[in-house]
């Protein structure tokens, strides 16, 4: 469920993306596939929000033109941790993929040299005919 943050009533106007812009304040900018005109020109302040950001939080502009927000949704049931100097990747585990031993790829091998030689064969009964 979402809660209205600041009440701006923006009124939306078709081929614009309206937007919460870095400094908090409501902006729009043209669409690129929103119909009519090809999108030019550099955003457009709409309104003053002054809206302080605050982590964990997905803020949007509701269909009333308010600025509203909602918590992000995220995977897994416990709290995030938080990052500690730089991230250190591990290395990547691979698993086994089914039919990669030797045996299954030389049967692969021949099976497409079958399919080719086939092919071969058939397009040059069809040359020999004419």
């Amino acid at each position: 469920m979402a809660t209205k943050v600041v009440r701006t009533r923006v009124k939306r106007e078709k081929g614009w993306l309206y937007y919460l812009d870095k400094r908090g304040n409501v902006s729009r900018a043209r669409m690129a596939r929103g119909g009519g005109k090809p999108a030019r020109g550099r955003p457009q302040e709409v309104a003053k929000a002054g809206v302080k950001r605050e982590d964990g939080w997905l803020y949007f502009i509701d269909r009333q033109g308010d600025v509203s927000r909602t918590k992000m949704a995220r995977r897994g049931g416990r709290g995030r941790a938080r990052a500690r100097g730089p991230a250190r990747r591990r290395a990547a585990r691979r698993s086994p993929r089914r039919g990669t031993t030797r045996r299954a790829t030389a049967r692969r091998r021949t099976a497409r040299r079958t399919v080719r030689r086939t092919a071969r064969r058939s397009t040059r009964r069809v040359a020999r005919r004419r």
